[in-house]
């Protein structure tokens, strides 16, 4: 039997074991939207875009390792996170900045504070969102190099197990 993690639970899909947690808090299906095969820049997206406001905290899907903090031209302020494992890199990117102290070699749980939803890079300054993407990482454990794995049905699957959000008091 499987342990479930914070938000999220064991899911075998497209031959890939994942276990993921929300990486916005409260995000319902709503939120969600498959932009995997989405033409961008000549190829696929392989990614999933989560809209929300500028400066919403962004989480820890996974328990595992801050393997690089990066800027770049496409991506802007970006995290790759390694599981535990270091079977899988979660990319986040269009940060609008990291939080207080995160550092590459840092250890991560599920839930933790990464950094604050942006819309660095090449995204549109208009529609801050998390570009989410996950990738299966070859021998050579390079944190820029992967074989992409659709996000979507993963944090369908965390939606779906994450606890109802709390009622406001009458």
């Amino acid at each position: 039997m499987r342990r479930r993690l914070f938000l999220g639970l064991p899911l075998a899909l497209y031959g890939q074991d994942l276990q993921v947690a929300l990486p916005i808090a409260g995000l319902s299906m709503k939120d969600l939207r498959d932009t995997f095969d989405e033409p961008r820049g000549g190829g696929r997206h392989e990614a999933i875009d989560i809209l929300a406001p500028r400066g919403t905290p962004v989480l820890a899907v996974v328990r595992g390792t801050i393997r690089k903090l990066f800027l770049s031209k496409p991506g802007g302020i970006t995290i790759y996170l390694f599981d535990e494992r270091e079977e899988y890199c979660y990319y986040y990117g269009h940060l609008d900045r990291y939080r207080e102290g995160l550092q590459e070699g840092m250890k991560v749980a599920p839930g933790d504070e990464l950094g604050y939803v942006g819309s660095t890079g090449n995204a549109d300054s208009r529609v801050p969102h998390l570009h989410m993407a996950i990738f299966e990482l070859g021998p050579e454990k390079r944190w820029w190099k992967g074989t992409a794995i659709n996000p979507y049905p993963h944090l369908v699957a965390a939606v779906k197990a994450a606890p109802p959000p709390p009622q406001p008091a009458d």
